[in-house]
């Protein structure tokens, strides 16, 4: 059985790929630009290239640690998908003191 895929993906290039997941290879490069890749899990579905909010969401998400690895149950869980919905996180977490990656994968912000 080949080893199992996972993606990762380059934030300046806005591409992701698709390589084989191996624990002792930590560091990728991208084949357009020779930058670091980002792990972002098996379950990371890519925007469009051309999609540049939804690039900016991304970027706020895996700067703060947010990853789209697959659970038990299915997905990843709720992603922010919008810069609106990435703002009304990061305002409650700037008030409750929650940290950001909690607080970005949050469906519903409290009021």
């Amino acid at each position: 059985m080949p080893p199992s895929k996972t993606s990762y993906a380059c934030l300046p290039c806005r591409a992701s790929y698709k390589q084989p997941y191996d624990r002792e290879r930590t560091h990728r490069v991208c084949p357009r630009c020779a930058g670091a890749l980002i792990h972002v899990g098996s379950a990371f579905a890519a925007p469009r290239r051309r999609d540049t909010a939804a690039w900016r969401t991304l970027s706020v998400l895996l700067n703060a640690g947010v990853r789209f690895h697959k659970s038990c149950c299915g997905g990843p869980g709720y992603r922010p998908r919008t810069l609106r919905e990435v703002k009304e996180r990061m305002a409650y977490a700037e008030r409750s003191g929650e940290p950001f990656a909690r607080a970005l994968v949050r469906p519903e912000p409290p009021h």
